[in-house]
């Protein structure tokens, strides 16, 4: 079968694996995103072990790329306060014992806000909670999520992600997700110097941790730090430097999530698009 741009979308969880296995196929994705529970938080719905096996057998017939999971936004691994240190800690290692139900996949968080208690405390804490839930058996790649810096979150630089990452243990259980509105919102320049900012990452950080993007167009400025995602090509970043980002030699073959306003007709055009724009020169 002729290789072809991996892309696909954020679905709802509710209806179980399978459905969101053929609701990413009916609209032309091969992969796609899922929060874990209810991205506000709240208990996580009991297991399908039925469905789960079901969908293993889909995915496997369909060529269904590697998953994207997400943590829901209110986990804060650097939050000041103890219960809400140990609501992250617990629905992390929920999640990732959950997640070895359909292992090989990828588990997308972010990394927090400091909220004042200054970002070398937020990283310290950030990678305890790492250390803390990552188990040598797994076979789920914990993503770190690159941030656009509102407020006092951690992670809106590559610096600040590469300290987290040198402080986990299990080295070979992490790895990054790469935001394109997050970086751009950030004052990564990804319109006129794509590969500068790619060569950073790569000193910074290291192309070999890089396993997924998210694929999102921005309403802001450079620099704006607000995190505000818009369609594709409707955005400041726009349609030809998301197609670089597509066609870039040391991205292209990555995992792309769209987060998008969208609903699944809007998804579907977008991935339509974007499947005509991918023509990787490598």
């Amino acid at each position: 079968m002729k290789e072809q741009l991996r892309i696909g979308c954020h679905l709802s969880s509710s209806a179980g694996y399978l459905a969101m296995g053929e609701e990413a196929v009916s609209i032309g994705a091969d992969t796609f995103a899922f929060f874990t529970r209810n991205p506000r938080g709240g208990k996580a719905k009991e297991l399908n072990h039925k469905d789960i096996e079901d969908f293993l057998a889909f995915a496997k017939k369909h060529r269904i790329a590697k998953l994207v999971a997400h943590a829901p936004y209110t986990l804060n691994p650097c939050a000041a306060k103890d219960t809400l240190r140990t609501f992250a800690r617990e629905t992390m290692a929920d999640d990732l014992k959950r997640l070895e139900t359909t292992p090989g996949n990828f588990y997308n968080f972010h990394p927090g806000s400091h909220v004042g208690q200054g970002v070398q405390t937020g990283i310290e804490l950030c990678a305890a909670l790492l250390n803390f839930v990552l188990k040598p058996s797994q076979h789920t790649t914990v993503l770190i999520e690159t941030m656009s810096g509102k407020g006092t979150e951690i992670g809106r630089t590559f610096q600040e992600i590469a300290a987290i990452l040198e402080r986990v243990e299990l080295q070979d259980h992490v790895g990054v997700c790469l935001d394109t509105c997050h970086i751009w919102d950030g004052g990564y320049d990804i319109v006129a110097h794509l590969d500068d900012v790619i060569a950073e990452f790569d000193d910074i950080i290291g192309l070999d941790r890089l396993k997924a993007i998210h694929l999102n167009d921005s309403m802001n400025p450079r620099s704006s730090h607000k995190d505000r995602h818009a369609r594709i090509g409707e955005g400041v970043i726009g349609l030809d430097a998301l197609t670089a980002v597509i066609n870039h030699p040391v991205l292209c073959r990555l995992p792309f999530i769209l987060e998008t306003p969208n609903d699944n007709d809007g998804y579907a055009k977008e991935i339509s698009l974007l499947r005509k724009r991918w023509n990787p020169q490598d």
